[in-house]
């Protein structure tokens, strides 16, 4: 009698980030062996969330910003379900999606990017679930910011931006450029403008709101209602599209998933991406930290580990120890100021110009043209 065959080991591969994106077109030219594949994300297309400040100011289509995904699984051998993780418990290793479906794996990487957390927020401020147009998840966002340009083809429009780091003063500097009839204001609730960079970048930020008449009010927003944002302090401001771009958490279904979280509830990572306390997980991008190096990094860097997961990921499948890489305490952040102008920053350098906007343009759509497919 012959041996029964036994069953395929699974990976499952949750979310389509951009370290996602690089490992599915490495395995769609080589694909895995012996291994069923499973790639869990929502929508059919993967937005690049660096483009999303120049769709906004109208340099981009939004067909521009996107990658779709169906065209990489072909001939691969990856199933893609199109659901949203509700669970995750990394002890009994299933993963569980918003059908009820209960998925069992031997290896899960996580590339899901980062969430805004609409009970945590409208508990602070009541009235952004009704009012507030929010940043993520970012195809939602796509799907209502025409919505706005056609408000202002009628009316001139009064624009509230709530955030002080660099999403919401991206989206600010976005929003004037393409509404430039409207009054926008950028709303910090206290924090100093993109405290996680050096100074260098911050008065370089600072001076593009006040050169684009940016309104920067430091005070905290407490409530939204029709027509106006309330105030911790001063009166309330007239507002006709308050936009959420307060800084994002990680997602909720991590804190009950058994893995080791820092204080901020990311996954914490060691030098191989790989969860620790829970070996058969790796993650990567906004999600994850590592335990080593705290500070994140941009997305040119993450997707540079796309190439590191995959080695990784194709090494355990194979029976062999990943390979661990190491630390960089720098990495090169290029922020757009809603014009055909951005800011570059490099460690504690930063410096500013056309030539900077068109080299992240160059980054940008050399990285959706190196995963599109057909």
């Amino acid at each position: 009698m012959t041996e029964p065959t036994p069953p395929l080991k699974h990976l499952i591969l949750l979310g389509a980030g951009h370290a996602h994106l690089q490992l599915l077109a490495i395995w769609a030219a080589h694909p895995l062996a012996g291994v069923q594949v499973t790639l869990v994300s929502p929508h059919p297309r993967q937005l690049c969330s660096g483009m999303v400040p120049g769709f906004v100011a109208g340099h981009y289509f939004l067909e521009d910003c996107a990658v779709a995904l169906e065209p990489l699984l072909v001939n691969s051998g990856i199933h893609w379900l199109p659901h949203n993780v509700i669970g995750l418990d990394a002890n009994d290793r299933t993963l569980m999606l918003d059908d009820d479906s209960v998925l069992n794996y031997d290896w899960l990487s996580i590339n899901t990017g980062t969430v805004q957390d609409r009970q945590h927020i409208e508990q602070a401020l009541p009235g952004a679930r009704e009012y507030g147009l929010f940043m993520r998840p970012t195809e939602a966002f796509a799907t209502l910011w025409p919505r706005v340009t056609e408000l202002a083809q009628s009316h001139t429009l009064r624009v509230a931006v709530l955030g002080a780091d660099t999403v919401g003063i991206e989206l600010a500097m976005a929003i004037r450029h393409r509404l430039p009839t409207a009054t926008v204001t950028l709303i910090t609730g206290g924090a100093a403008l993109a405290a996680s960079y050096p100074s260098a970048v911050q008065q370089r930020l600072t001076k593009a709101l006040q050169q684009r008449d940016i309104t920067v009010l430091t005070d905290l927003a407490v409530g939204i209602q029709a027509g106006e944002v309330s105030l911790a302090q001063g009166p309330p401001l007239a507002c006709d599209v308050p936009v959420i771009a307060m800084a994002a958490r990680a997602p909720a279904w991590l804190k009950d998933s058994q893995l080791a979280l820092d204080a901020n509830g990311f996954i914490a990572v060691d030098a191989c991406q790989r969860a620790t306390g829970h070996p058969q997980v790796y993650a990567a991008g906004s999600v994850c930290r590592r335990v080593d190096q705290p500070r994140q990094h941009s997305g040119i860097f993450t997707e540079r580990t796309g190439a590191v997961l995959a080695k990784n990921l194709t090494a355990v499948v194979a029976g062999t120890p990943p390979s661990p890489y190491p630390p960089t305490n720098k990495s090169l952040h290029l922020l757009t100021c809603g014009g055909q102008e951005a800011i570059a920053s490099w460690g504690s350098f930063a410096l500013q110009g056309q030539w900077v906007w068109r080299l992240k343009n160059w980054f940008d759509r050399s990285f959706i043209k190196r995963y599109r497919r057909g």
